[in-house]
């Protein structure tokens, strides 16, 4: 037999072929000029050379799909099945592309397939063309659709009506429902219907264990099929006898609903599962101009689209989250019967589809995600840059290709820095600024936006560290008078001083080196963790009047770092603590991924506990602070003898590992 196929190609097309192969067919495939070496690697794929399956070269929204006049007249009495699959499967296509796809690029087919002679015309259409139909759609029913607003739901559905009424060619109509991967592979082209959802999935595994329940939608019932259902499903059917002019549902008859939907492949991705799905018609008594009043508030708009859009789901898709129409197919169930050809249950087969998708479908498997990516080329500012953290973060930048701008108090040993640095190849600008002076703070902004027009990504990590208990600091008001100058109010002044530039130019990413003590309040660091907490505040409410500008902050609360800020208290020697390599990968982390905060679990738990029971939490560091004695700098002596560590102190440094004591 000789088949002719439109979107052979494509994701269901391709297996078609794979099909029609088998029966010792020979397939004629319409592709483009430039589509040529797509067909060819298919080719191999399939097993198949240039006699088996033959280019015809053509354009899907030309007249007769653009086949020539020669190649034409060579295909004229020869096709025994026409396959029209080309169209444009995609939610957040727009309509333009849709109308012209969808609508003509079927009146062409329907045209070229007269043209060639072809004995049967195979339209897959999609359940789609019914609409958002309430009740059960049968295979019989057409005109009956509904609420067919949304475009891809309209050109479906006008397309088939192309088929019923204009086409000459005995036909045969399929409908199928929502296609995903291949049940034994788990292929599939794109992300479409319910992957929508998976980036969703991935990102609640990754925040929550698996046993901890959610709470999630019911929504309606959504009738997804695996692609070699589809296809063996319309290979049987196209070959059957007496069935021209009729319908087809490819469809679950049995499908599940969403949030059931959801929970399967949550298992499948060692996800939570929604524990409680809640169902939308309990709002029923909510008066639909209501609803309709509160959902288009701006507030809700906007937390809605950022939500969405950070989940990578269309908009669109959300109106059928309670879809509304089930489907009977009784045609399909009577042709198919005895066939072995059946949908598969969704559990059996959503490891596999989960497996493919997360391997090679995951949308940040195509983000550039390295550092590199993120910042070369970009300004990038680093305070306190000539030691510890401050040091590792900018050879970092440097190794990525920033424009890396460093500061600090001492001029020879910023010098020795940028040398170091320019060696490695990178573009470095050093400037000396003592950063708890404020008109120092003001010049340094001035002479960087001067030089260098911007400032992409802010690095505020100078900062003094003061470790004294209060029993020590009575008379020492200093001590948060300088803590706060240097940590607060040297960090915010240059954040205001660039922050116009990064509003103007809509980019601008601002991370503050920030510490545990914050999230344990850590005894001890009170005149610290205060300096740290107001810098974290401003920091909030600054992202709040900036989210939509695409100026934004993250806070390290760092955990104990090996650095020359901890050197004078020599018991820091005997306990756990990060390398700065290890503390600016965390650094690293901020600025491509620009999340709103990066902490240890113990510290996100020690916040926790203080919230849920503030007197425990206050009992455990209370613990910590009589296990740990005050240095002998800070109780005014001078000795510098490594203190005794007994064995109780460093097993309770181990178990909370990066705390301050």
């Amino acid at each position: 037999m000789n088949y002719f196929l439109t979107g052979g190609t494509g994701f269901i097309g391709r297996f078609l072929v794979e099909k029609l192969l088998a029966r010792g067919g020979t397939v004629h495939v319409l592709v483009r000029e430039q589509s040529q070496d797509k067909l060819d690697k298919l080719r191999e794929r399939w097993g198949a050379d240039e006699t088996q399956v033959k280019a015809v070269i053509g354009d899907l929204t030309s007249k007769n799909l653009g086949i020539d006049a020669k190649t034409m007249k060579a295909l004229k009495g020869k096709i025994d099945h026409f396959f029209h699959l080309a169209a444009v499967y995609d939610m957040g296509a727009d309509e333009e592309a849709q109308q012209a796809t969808n609508i003509e690029g079927t009146r062409a087919a329907v045209n070229a397939a007269e043209a060639m002679g072809a004995k049967h015309f195979h339209h897959v259409s999609s359940i789609a063309a019914a609409g958002l139909f309430k009740g059960i759609f049968r295979e019989d029913m057409f005109e009956e659709a509904e609420k067919l607003d949304h475009p891809y739901l309209r050109t479906k559905h006008e397309s088939e009506k192309v088929v019923r009424e204009e086409c000459k060619v005995p036909f045969r109509i399929y409908r199928p429902g929502m296609v995903i991967g291949h049940t034994s592979t788990g292929e599939m082209d794109k992300v479409d219907g319910p992957y929508y959802f998976f980036k969703m999935i991935q990102k609640i595994r990754h925040a929550l264990p698996q046993w901890v329940p959610t709470i999630g939608v019911e929504g309606g019932r959504l009738n997804i099929v695996p692609v070699d259902f589809v296809v063996n499903a319309m290979d049987h059917i196209a070959h059957l006898e007496g069935e021209d002019g009729k319908c087809f549902h490819l469809v679950d008859t049995d499908p599940y609903k969403v949030g059931e939907i959801l929970n399967i492949f949550s298992e499948a991705g060692h996800a939570p599962r929604m524990g409680m799905r809640i169902d939308s018609r309990m709002f029923g008594f909510i008066p639909p101009f209501i609803r309709q009043s509160l959902k288009n508030l701006p507030p809700v708009k906007r937390l809605t689209s950022a939500i969405l859009d950070d989940m990578g789901i269309p908009p669109s898709v959300m109106s059928f989250i309670n879809y509304p129409t089930r489907f009977d197919a009784r045609e399909t169930e009577r042709v198919l019967k005895g066939t072995g050809i059946e949908v598969p249950r969704l559990p059996d087969y959503a490891p596999v589809i989960w497996d493919y998708w997360e391997r090679n479908l995951d949308p940040d498997l195509f983000k550039d995600r390295t550092l590199k990516g993120t910042v070369e080329g970009r300004v990038c500012v680093v305070t306190g840059a000539t030691s510890g953290i401050g040091l590792a973060t900018a050879q970092k930048l440097a190794d990525a290709g920033a424009i890396l701008v460093i500061g600090a108090r001492k001029l020879e040993r910023l010098k020795e820095v940028a040398a170091e640095l320019e060696s490695r190849g990178a573009s470095v600008h050093a400037y000396p600024c003592d950063f708890s002076d404020m008109d120092a703070c003001d010049e340094f902004v001035k002479t960087v936006l001067d030089n260098h027009g911007q400032v992409d990504v802010l690095v505020n990590n100078a900062g003094r560290s003061i470790r004294r208990s209060l029993d020590l600091s009575f008379d020492r008001f200093h001590d948060f008078e300088r803590t706060m100058q240097l940590n607060y109010f040297g960090s915010v002044r240059l954040i205001m001083g660039f922050a116009p530039k990064m509003l103007e130019n809509r980019r601008g990413h601002v991370v503050n080196i920030s510490s545990i003590g914050v999230l344990t309040n850590a005894p001890r660091f009170s005149a610290y963790v205060a300096s740290k907490s107001a810098l974290d505040a401003f920091s909030r409410c600054a992202a709040s009047e900036w989210s939509d500008r695409n100026v934004t902050f993250t806070t390290i609360n760092m955990p104990l770092v090996k650095t020359p800020m901890i050197a004078p208290t020599k018991i820091y020697d005997s306990v756990p603590t990060l390398t700065p390599d290890e503390a600016a990968t965390m650094v690293a982390d901020a600025i491509v991924y620009r999340p709103k905060r990066i902490a240890t679990r113990l510290g996100i738990f020690a916040q926790v506990l203080h919230a849920l029971a503030p007197k425990m939490a206050e009992i455990v560091m209370n613990t910590g602070y009589r296990m740990f004695p005050d240095s002998p700098a800070a109780a005014g002596s001078r000795s510098g003898e490594k203190p005794k560590v007994s064995s109780e102190q460093v097993a309770f440094a181990a178990i909370m590992r990066g705390i301050y004591w």
